[in-house]
């Protein structure tokens, strides 16, 4: 075995530190054969990074003679395993020495082996090197824990909030018991729906993320059908153990981080309890399509009262209910993956529940098959959503049995069905009303309304964006809004004098629901 080291040890040891720097400088990872050709050149042994156990080399010099491995096992295996830090021996006509790396079980083992008997320089070059190995790996692996860590957190908030947005606080304890969150602990919550760099979601996240994986008394959570949507839930008022719940605290950082970058914009619902934290997303996400067009890029939602909360009841549960009630019939994740694809794209809905797009399509086609619709109809999918709110709303006085029920059209001549159309049109210019109109006719197809236009697809949607931020409602990211301009077009034709914000619409007609939508027991 070659000594070169003698009096430049020191040299040798900057060389060691040096690659250590390099390798620690990047986020590379550890990358153990530079090591080894360093030894080798520093003492002109041939070394080998054997793994735990002994079963394969994970690194090694070109002239390392694995001949040795097979003779050496025994000797592995008690270095793997705790019984020895190190060992030399001979195998094969050469000199070998062993060094353990780490003290966890079982452990890698440096192996070097020459012809000549190391000196004691090169032993002791060895074992730092043994050192510098073990301390690299350690970090690499404290970084694989830290991502997998990350990653376990980020699926915890994002099943937190998944209960949540089901209206299941008590489950969403009981999926974080020993561990709940501080937000599961207040009473009421805003969502600030955070728009940004994809790649900025993991950064923001992280940095306000405490030692528990929450985010003090809010949860960040990573949107999975919209990349550019950062999910923040945020207590409002103040916790049972009186301590802060305000959002001030994240809400500021939020705005700060908004005002900063130009690229971002936060839309921010009302206060709800927690068990309406889908209502509260639904806001925030009407807000963020306010806030693009705001000086600050920053919107509040200042909701106004939805309309199936206006209609005359019990007239629209009994529509409701008839519409439906052959929904009974399908099974019931069949009828939850359709109740999503009314807010959601088809395709977001895939990716947010982990199943392919053939598979939700034949959830939508046992619905569309039970209730005799139409679903990727624009007006259609408008009714079914506005009967599913309906359903999930309190019924008011006993439910009366009418043969037949009523109608759509019926429900929506009423003075406050009418009044509530006027409000969500008001904000819209003539041309802007006519594109919107055009938009809907043409079944939300940009294409096919820009024809009907005669004006080009982008200045199509140009126009939707300017509805979007007139409105305060979203039609083209998610489409959670289209619902309610479909059904506020529809008023509007059906009682023109009373609705009409402007004398003259050219080209606007009466729109019509489906002809499958219209008979009095479905519609």
């Amino acid at each position: 075995m070659t000594d070169t080291m003698g009096g430049g040890q020191g040299a040798d040891l900057d060389g060691l530190l040096r690659e250590v720097r390099h390798q620690t400088s990047g986020e590379a990872t550890c990358n153990a054969r530079r090591f080894l050709e360093l030894l080798h050149r520093q003492t002109g042994v041939e070394a080998a990074l054997v793994s735990a156990g002994g079963d394969r080399m994970e690194a090694a010099t070109t002239a390392f003679p694995q001949q040795v491995l097979p003779a050496l096992a025994p000797l592995f295996t008690r270095l793997s395993d705790g019984s020895l830090a190190s060992a030399a021996t001979e195998a094969e006509q050469l000199h070998v020495r062993c060094e353990a790396l780490g003290p966890q079980e079982p452990r890698p083992v440096l192996v070097v082996a020459d012809r000549a008997e190391p000196s004691p320089d090169t032993v002791a070059l060895t074992a730092h090197t043994a050192g510098v190995l073990t301390l690299l790996l350690r970090a690499e692996n404290g970084d694989r824990v830290l991502h997998s860590y990350q990653y376990k957190a980020r699926q915890v908030r994002f099943a937190v909030l998944h209960a949540l947005m089901a209206g299941g606080p008590l489950l969403a304890r009981r999926m974080t018991a020993g561990a709940v969150p501080p937000l599961l602990e207040a009473d009421r919550l805003r969502i600030h729906l955070l728009r940004c760099p994809p790649r900025d979601r993991d950064r923001i996240s992280r940095l306000h993320q405490d030692p528990s994986g929450y985010h003090g008394s809010g949860l960040m959570v990573h949107c999975p059908v919209i990349k550019e949507h950062l999910i923040c839930l945020i207590a409002d008022g103040e916790l049972p153990d009186g301590s802060a719940g305000s959002p001030h605290g994240l809400s500021d950082t939020l705005r700060r981080l908004v005002r900063d970058d130009p690229r971002c914009a936060l839309g921010i619902s009302g206060t709800h309890p927690l068990d309406a934290t889908a209502a509260a997303y639904s806001e925030a996400l009407h807000a963020l399509a306010a806030a693009r067009s705001a000086p600050d890029r920053v919107a509040h939602y200042h909701g106004r009262t939805p309309l199936a909360g206006i209609l005359p009841r019990p007239a629209a549960h009994d529509w409701s209910d008839a519409l439906l009630r052959p929904l009974e019939s399908v099974p019931k994740v069949s009828a939850d993956v359709t109740r999503l694809t009314l807010t959601l794209p088809r395709s977001g809905v895939a990716r947010l529940l982990g199943l392919s797009r053939n598979t939700v399509a034949a959830h939508i086609g046992h619905a569309e098959k039970a209730l005799g619709l139409d679903l990727t109809d624009v007006r259609t999918r408008a009714a079914v959503h506005l009967a599913l709110a309906i359903s999930g709303s309190p019924a008011g006085s006993p439910p009366v049995v009418r043969q037949p029920p009523p109608c759509l059209d019926e429900l929506l001549r009423s003075e406050a069905a009418v009044a509530w159309a006027r409000t969500v049109l008001r904000p819209l210019d003539i041309r802007h009303r006519r594109t919107l109109q055009a938009w809907i006719d043409a079944n939300a197809d940009a294409s096919q309304a820009a024809g009907h236009l005669a004006i080009s697809r982008n200045t199509v949607r140009a126009h939707l964006r300017t509805t979007e931020s007139a409105l305060g409602v979203d039609l083209l990211t998610t489409g959670t809004g289209i619902h309610d301009v479909v059904h506020a077009l529809h008023i509007s034709a059906t009682v023109p004098t009373e609705l009409r914000a402007h004398k003259t619409l050219k080209g606007e007609h009466r729109a019509r629901w489906p002809r499958h939508v219209r008979p009095p027991n479905v519609t």
